[in-house]
């Protein structure tokens, strides 16, 4: 058992800003994969903030895309179209892409941010959830990201836009590290997303195409509310984070910006951890 060694100090309270306004990624077009809800949603609206014309991403959700991203993004002065793909299938992948280019003329920006959970004890797992997993978490970020590759390689750096010729981020997990017991699929297919991404940012260098992750720790979102939504279990939950707070999809989308912009430019290959401090082991905080 991990115990809180930080139950029962007190903690300001943090108020939490809104997503960043300045306009880093104007002229720029990004894909967000995702995009209806949590990290995703978040994500889209912080790129509309600061500057980007977004292709909002979502399989399931529309109601959410239409009702808030959108009119969010277009709130603040950026355009944004709606794109439904089921991002584990070739074909969804290469029309939304199309899509894209048709509207925007190209991609600048690929955030590789779709996934899902489907939880089993490991002799329990069906192949069915093993494959799903994998199908949308890992397959999908490399149908994706080789399509923007290609975008990026064709177009070349427009240096009156970007320093790079392209940008790919991968929302990947604290799991691409910790392992997970009842979650072999997920954590499987996030430490398969960091080797990718690395192997990806490797080749691509060369082409002044900057492949990164960031790696969320536990944020409040849809996926895992049964981990945060009452006293008992936040409080649970808090025993793994030295930093004594859950995260917000703001904190995700604010560092996704950033990574994207130009002011991250020599930062390539590398896999940013967002998760007040999960990673570092709170276990052994005390001696062990």
């Amino acid at each position: 058992m991990v115990r809180n060694i930080y139950e029962g100090k007190k903690f300001p309270k943090v108020e939490m800003p809104s997503c960043p306004i300045e306009r880093k990624l104007k002229g720029q077009t990004a894909i967000v994969t995702g995009a209806s809800s949590g990290i995703g949603k978040a994500v889209a609206i912080a790129m509309g903030h600061a500057g980007a014309q977004v292709i909002v991403n979502y399989n399931h959700g529309e109601d959410a895309v239409y009702k808030e991203v959108i009119p969010e993004i277009q709130r603040c002065g950026s355009k944004a179209i709606g794109f439904q793909a089921d991002v584990s299938k070739e074909d969804q992948v290469l029309a939304m892409f199309a899509q894209a280019k048709k509207e925007y003329d190209t991609v600048d920006i690929l955030i590789n941010n779709a996934g899902l959970q489907q939880d089993a004890a490991f002799d329990e797992m069906t192949l069915a959830q093993w494959q799903k997993v994998i199908d949308v978490n890992l397959t999908g970020q490399f149908l994706c990201a080789r399509e923007a590759v290609r975008e990026f390689k064709r177009r070349g750096v427009r240096k009156e836009i970007s320093c790079a010729a392209g940008k790919i981020i991968c929302i990947s997990s604290v799991h691409e590290v910790i392992p997970w017991a009842g979650h072999v699929n997920y954590a499987s297919s996030k430490g398969g997303v960091m080797l990718m991404m690395k192997s990806i940012a490797q080749e691509v260098a060369p082409y002044r195409i900057r492949v990164n992750s960031v790696c969320p720790g536990a944020i409040k979102t849809p996926i895992n509310t049964a981990a945060w939504a009452t006293p008992e279990a936040e409080k649970e939950l808090l025993k793994l984070i030295p930093y004594q707070r859950v995260g917000e999809p703001d904190d995700i989308a604010r560092v996704v910006v950033w990574l994207a912009s130009d002011d991250a430019d020599y930062i390539h290959g590398e896999s940013i951890f967002v998760d007040g401090g999960m990673t570092l082991y709170p276990g052994f905080a005390t001696g062990g």
